[in-house]
């Protein structure tokens, strides 16, 4: 490093900047940030099914303004950025702000020799529980993907079936029999495919599918189950309420959350616990739900939330009122997004529980190689420097932009809907 004489500090300057699209099976946004003394840091600005637009913001307007700064000053970075920018917030721009935060605190752990978790204050645990996805076009399908998981050590398993009588698959469930695991929803095409809801099937059928669900396996099987936003606030507190003997260990996104107040009449009627938040953008979005404990799990992630800097505090604001993280870990984060968040849940105090879904598959660990392992439904952080996770860029060649979409739902009569 160059020794300044008139401030009497080291000087480490940011000298070049990377963004790479594309992965296996996923359209991953990679930004590497390079150093004058060959450190370098990485952060994931994957933006589901818009990832070209967070990766275009990196490069023609955030990279430039990166160079020459100090890689050290990241909370000073944060805040150039996002008051900055004169219009705040957005998905786009957080996912943007977030890779480079990330790639900063990879490159003060590199430095520090440490893995992040030790910046942050240590361990609180040594694994942090994780939750798989177990899906079935029936519930008899359902039953034999969460016999599937619990044989791999899964100790807790969110749970989603096709509903009699539906028009179409819907809400992360299979149109076809017999896949008993990591079933991932269609994004391919870049118009939208259609699914048709209908609450009143849904609201008839599930809770019985969830109470044999139980029943088949026990009390000691953490269930989830994710509404995906489809029920108006007296319908969502209505199914909390039929639920509640089942014993969820939560129940996520029963109803959208852009009117906070919404949630407090699901408070009003039920104690299934509610876990919000993966569309959320920063802690505007979720302060009041937190302040008036509406939910139990917040489950803001930290790519689309402007990274480790912005979603700490939020941690730290939500073990102030007894909510848990739930961090969203869908195929949309790529293994360096999950690698800060690991990070994350091995030191909040107020930790809950991963999702975690189809990363460390052979092409995954080739193109981010790392130590972290996952054994018996628990996730282990290794302790190298860092986010302890590298990108391989001659992998990285293998794989090209493939445009997608995100389904969108409607109901019978053609009514555009909540997903």
């Amino acid at each position: 490093m160059q020794f300044d004489d008139i401030d009497r500090r080291w000087v480490l300057k940011i000298t070049g900047a990377k963004v790479y699209v594309g992965g296996p099976g996923k359209n991953y946004v990679t930004l590497k940030i390079m150093t004058d003394q060959g450190i370098y840091g990485l952060g994931d600005a994957t933006l589901n099914n818009r990832e070209t637009l967070a990766a275009a913001y990196l490069q023609d307007y955030l990279i430039p303004n990166l160079i020459g700064m100090d890689p050290r000053t990241s909370e000073d970075i944060w805040q150039f950025f996002y008051r900055g920018a004169y219009f705040r917030g957005g998905p786009i721009a957080m996912a943007a702000f977030g890779a480079i935060d990330m790639a900063l605190w990879d490159i003060k752990g590199k430095l520090a020799g440490m893995p992040l978790y030790q910046l942050f204050g240590g361990k609180s645990r040594d694994g942090a529980m994780v939750y798989a996805h177990a899906t079935g076009t029936d519930l008899s399908d359902l039953m034999e993907s969460v016999t599937h998981y619990i044989e791999q050590g899964y100790q807790a398993v969110r749970v989603q079936c096709g509903i009699p009588g539906m028009p179409t698959a819907s809400y992360a469930v299979p149109a076809a029999k017999g896949g008993k695991g990591d079933f991932i929803t269609d994004f391919g095409g870049i118009r939208p495919k259609t699914e048709i809801w209908d609450t009143d099937k849904y609201m008839r059928y599930m809770p019985n599918a969830l109470a044999e669900v139980r029943e088949c396996f026990g009390p000691d099987l953490k269930i989830l189950h994710d509404v995906h936003h489809r029920l108006l606030p007296r319908e969502a507190a209505e199914f909390a309420k039929a639920v509640e003997p089942v014993g969820l260990y939560w129940l996520e996104d029963p109803t959208p959350a852009e009117n906070q107040d919404a949630l407090r009449l699901i408070r009003h009627h039920s104690t299934t616990p509610i876990a919000i938040g993966e569309v959320f953008n920063s802690i505007w979005d979720c302060n009041k739900l937190i302040e008036n404990e509406l939910i139990d799990f917040i489950r803001i992630a930290v790519t689309y939330a402007g990274g480790i800097t912005p979603v700490k505090r939020i941690v730290d604001l939500a073990g102030m009122h007894h909510v848990k993280t739930g961090f969203h870990g869908a195929p949309s984060h790529s293994p360096i997004s999950m690698a800060a968040q690991a990070h994350l849940n091995t030191w909040a105090p107020n930790f809950g529980i991963q999702e975690y879904l189809v990363l460390g598959t052979p092409e995954c660990d080739a193109m981010f190689p790392s130590e972290h392992r996952i054994q018996g439904g628990m996730f282990f952080v290794s302790d190298a420097p860092g986010l302890g996770v590298d990108f391989d860029e001659h992998e990285a060649t293998k794989y090209e932009y493939v445009p997608g979409s995100h389904p969108i739902a409607r109901l019978k009569d053609g009514t555009l809907w909540n997903y």
